[in-house]
Protein backbone atom coordinates (compact mmCIF):
# COMPACT_ATOMS: atom_id res chain seq x y z
CA UNK A 1 0.00 0.00 0.00
CA UNK A 2 1.08 3.79 -0.32
CA UNK A 3 2.04 5.68 2.09
CA UNK A 4 -1.11 7.99 0.39
CA UNK A 5 -2.06 9.67 3.20
CA UNK A 6 0.47 9.41 6.09
CA UNK A 7 1.91 12.74 6.10
CA UNK A 8 5.67 12.86 7.51
CA UNK A 9 6.14 15.94 9.76
CA UNK A 10 9.74 15.71 10.54
CA UNK A 11 11.96 13.20 9.95
CA UNK A 12 16.21 12.91 10.15
CA UNK A 13 18.31 9.96 10.56
CA UNK A 14 17.46 9.18 13.76
CA UNK A 15 13.70 9.77 14.05
CA UNK A 16 10.70 10.19 12.17
CA UNK A 17 7.29 12.06 13.01
CA UNK A 18 4.05 11.29 11.25
CA UNK A 19 0.27 11.91 11.21
CA UNK A 20 -1.06 8.47 11.08
CA UNK A 21 -4.68 9.02 9.61
CA UNK A 22 -7.61 7.02 11.45
CA UNK A 23 -9.03 4.12 10.59
CA UNK A 24 -5.74 2.71 10.31
CA UNK A 25 -3.54 0.31 12.77
CA UNK A 26 -0.49 1.29 13.96
CA UNK A 27 1.01 -2.28 13.66
CA UNK A 28 -0.10 -5.33 11.87
CA UNK A 29 -2.89 -7.04 13.21
CA UNK A 30 -3.31 -10.79 14.13
CA UNK A 31 -5.56 -12.09 11.10
CA UNK A 32 -3.92 -12.39 7.78
CA UNK A 33 -6.45 -9.20 6.43
CA UNK A 34 -5.17 -7.03 8.90
CA UNK A 35 -1.62 -6.98 7.71
CA UNK A 36 -1.62 -3.49 6.35
CA UNK A 37 -0.65 -1.05 8.72
CA UNK A 38 1.30 2.74 9.90
CA UNK A 39 4.28 0.70 9.96
CA UNK A 40 4.13 -1.96 6.57
CA UNK A 41 3.62 1.07 4.79
CA UNK A 42 6.36 3.10 5.47
CA UNK A 43 8.67 0.11 5.58
CA UNK A 44 7.20 -0.48 1.97
CA UNK A 45 7.47 3.12 0.99
CA UNK A 46 11.17 4.33 1.56
CA UNK A 47 11.78 3.76 5.79
CA UNK A 48 12.29 0.03 5.64
CA UNK A 49 14.50 0.32 8.93
CA UNK A 50 11.15 2.51 11.13
CA UNK A 51 10.58 0.95 14.04
CA UNK A 52 7.17 1.25 16.19
CA UNK A 53 7.80 2.87 20.02
CA UNK A 54 4.27 3.90 20.94
CA UNK A 55 0.92 3.31 18.95
CA UNK A 56 -2.38 5.00 18.59
CA UNK A 57 -5.43 3.67 18.23
CA UNK A 58 -6.91 1.89 14.87
CA UNK A 59 -9.65 4.91 15.23
CA UNK A 60 -7.80 7.49 16.29
CA UNK A 61 -5.68 10.06 14.37
CA UNK A 62 -2.47 11.79 15.48
CA UNK A 63 1.42 12.29 16.22
CA UNK A 64 3.56 9.17 16.51
CA UNK A 65 6.97 9.11 16.44
CA UNK A 66 9.23 5.61 14.56
CA UNK A 67 12.85 5.13 15.23
CA UNK A 68 15.24 4.68 12.53
CA UNK A 69 17.85 2.65 14.37
CA UNK A 70 17.77 0.43 17.29
CA UNK A 71 19.54 3.18 19.98
CA UNK A 72 17.24 5.60 19.24
CA UNK A 73 14.07 2.91 19.66
CA UNK A 74 16.05 1.77 23.20
CA UNK A 75 16.15 5.80 23.91
CA UNK A 76 12.68 6.80 23.11
CA UNK A 77 11.25 3.80 24.52
CA UNK A 78 12.65 4.15 27.80
CA UNK A 79 11.29 7.98 27.36
CA UNK A 80 7.68 6.87 26.85
CA UNK A 81 7.82 3.87 29.66
CA UNK A 82 9.82 6.43 32.42
CA UNK A 83 6.65 9.33 31.53
CA UNK A 84 9.30 11.38 30.14
CA UNK A 85 7.42 12.38 27.48
CA UNK A 86 3.94 14.91 27.16
CA UNK A 87 1.13 13.48 24.82
CA UNK A 88 -1.91 16.14 24.05
CA UNK A 89 -5.29 14.72 22.39
CA UNK A 90 -7.93 16.78 21.22
CA UNK A 91 -11.32 15.42 21.35
CA UNK A 92 -15.23 16.13 20.94
CA UNK A 93 -17.48 14.96 24.03
CA UNK A 94 -20.86 14.32 24.14
CA UNK A 95 -22.63 16.71 26.55
CA UNK A 96 -21.00 19.48 28.71
CA UNK A 97 -18.19 18.65 31.59
CA UNK A 98 -16.58 21.23 34.13
CA UNK A 99 -14.33 23.69 32.30
CA UNK A 100 -11.21 21.05 33.71
CA UNK A 101 -10.62 18.48 35.65
CA UNK A 102 -8.93 14.69 36.47
CA UNK A 103 -10.31 11.42 35.68
CA UNK A 104 -8.60 9.02 38.54
CA UNK A 105 -9.88 5.54 37.44
CA UNK A 106 -8.61 2.29 36.96
CA UNK A 107 -8.61 0.37 33.90
CA UNK A 108 -8.40 -3.62 32.64
CA UNK A 109 -8.91 -5.29 29.13
CA UNK A 110 -12.32 -6.74 29.20
CA UNK A 111 -12.27 -10.31 27.45
CA UNK A 112 -15.75 -11.09 27.06
CA UNK A 113 -16.33 -7.73 25.47
CA UNK A 114 -12.85 -7.83 23.25
CA UNK A 115 -11.29 -5.06 22.35
CA UNK A 116 -13.26 -3.42 25.25
CA UNK A 117 -11.86 -2.20 28.63
CA UNK A 118 -13.66 -1.04 31.75
CA UNK A 119 -13.34 0.37 34.94
CA UNK A 120 -12.52 -2.00 37.63
CA UNK A 121 -11.59 -0.80 41.16
CA UNK A 122 -10.22 -4.33 41.90
CA UNK A 123 -8.42 -5.61 39.15
CA UNK A 124 -7.77 -2.50 37.35
CA UNK A 125 -4.42 -1.08 36.75
CA UNK A 126 -3.51 2.63 37.72
CA UNK A 127 -4.96 5.16 34.70
CA UNK A 128 -4.91 8.90 35.26
CA UNK A 129 -6.11 11.67 33.08
CA UNK A 130 -6.77 15.48 32.77
CA UNK A 131 -9.34 17.27 30.50
CA UNK A 132 -9.80 20.55 29.43
CA UNK A 133 -12.87 21.88 27.84
CA UNK A 134 -11.57 24.99 24.93
CA UNK A 135 -14.72 25.13 22.95
CA UNK A 136 -18.43 24.83 24.07
CA UNK A 137 -21.15 23.97 21.31
CA UNK A 138 -25.25 23.05 22.37
CA UNK A 139 -24.74 19.15 22.41
CA UNK A 140 -21.26 18.72 22.96
CA UNK A 141 -17.42 20.42 23.78
CA UNK A 142 -13.90 20.33 22.34
CA UNK A 143 -11.90 19.25 24.76
CA UNK A 144 -8.41 19.13 25.50
CA UNK A 145 -7.15 15.38 26.89
CA UNK A 146 -3.66 15.12 28.66
CA UNK A 147 -2.80 11.56 29.91
CA UNK A 148 -0.53 10.89 32.57
CA UNK A 149 -0.79 7.08 32.07
CA UNK A 150 -0.79 5.39 28.61
CA UNK A 151 -3.57 2.66 29.26
CA UNK A 152 -5.46 1.23 25.67
CA UNK A 153 -8.43 3.01 25.35
CA UNK A 154 -7.63 5.36 28.76
CA UNK A 155 -9.09 8.26 27.24
CA UNK A 156 -12.54 6.94 25.86
CA UNK A 157 -12.97 4.99 28.47
CA UNK A 158 -12.31 7.26 31.31
CA UNK A 159 -14.85 10.32 29.21
CA UNK A 160 -17.53 7.61 29.01
CA UNK A 161 -16.97 7.05 32.83
CA UNK A 162 -17.85 10.67 33.65
CA UNK A 163 -20.89 10.54 31.30
CA UNK A 164 -19.03 12.37 28.23
CA UNK A 165 -18.26 9.82 25.71
CA UNK A 166 -16.50 10.68 22.85
CA UNK A 167 -18.28 11.34 19.75
CA UNK A 168 -18.31 8.69 17.56
CA UNK A 169 -16.70 6.17 19.01
CA UNK A 170 -17.97 2.93 17.87
CA UNK A 171 -17.01 1.05 20.89
CA UNK A 172 -18.42 3.26 23.49
CA UNK A 173 -20.84 5.79 22.50
CA UNK A 174 -24.18 5.04 22.23
CA UNK A 175 -27.43 7.04 20.75
CA UNK A 176 -27.16 10.68 19.64
CA UNK A 177 -22.75 10.87 20.69
CA UNK A 178 -22.83 7.80 18.45
CA UNK A 179 -24.52 9.04 15.56
CA UNK A 180 -22.83 12.89 15.90
CA UNK A 181 -19.96 11.88 13.62
CA UNK A 182 -18.70 9.67 11.47
CA UNK A 183 -15.55 8.94 12.74
CA UNK A 184 -14.34 8.93 16.43
CA UNK A 185 -13.23 12.22 17.78
CA UNK A 186 -9.94 12.10 18.50
CA UNK A 187 -6.59 13.08 17.64
CA UNK A 188 -2.99 13.04 19.04
CA UNK A 189 -2.26 16.84 18.61
CA UNK A 190 0.73 17.05 20.52
CA UNK A 191 3.64 15.41 21.15
CA UNK A 192 7.08 16.53 23.02
CA UNK A 193 9.69 14.03 23.33
CA UNK A 194 13.61 14.45 23.42
CA UNK A 195 15.68 13.87 20.57
CA UNK A 196 17.13 10.45 21.39
CA UNK A 197 20.64 11.16 19.76
CA UNK A 198 21.12 14.95 20.15
CA UNK A 199 19.05 15.39 23.53
CA UNK A 200 17.53 18.46 22.15
CA UNK A 201 13.73 19.14 23.77
CA UNK A 202 11.51 19.04 20.88
CA UNK A 203 7.64 19.49 20.56
CA UNK A 204 5.51 18.87 17.42
CA UNK A 205 1.91 20.08 17.02
CA UNK A 206 -0.73 18.34 14.38
CA UNK A 207 -4.27 20.08 14.49
CA UNK A 208 -7.14 17.96 14.86
CA UNK A 209 -9.14 17.42 11.33
CA UNK A 210 -12.58 17.52 13.15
Amino acid sequence: MPLSNIEIIYQDQHILIVNKPSLLLSVPGRAEDNKDCLVTRLNDNGYPEARIVHRLDWETSGILVLARDADSHRELSRQFHDRETDKGYTALCWGQPKDEGRIELPLRYDPPNKPRHIVDHEQGKHALTFWKVIERQDSFCRVELTPYTGRSHQLRVHMLAIGHPLLGDQLYAQGDALQAAERLCLHASMLALTHPATGEPMRFESPAPF
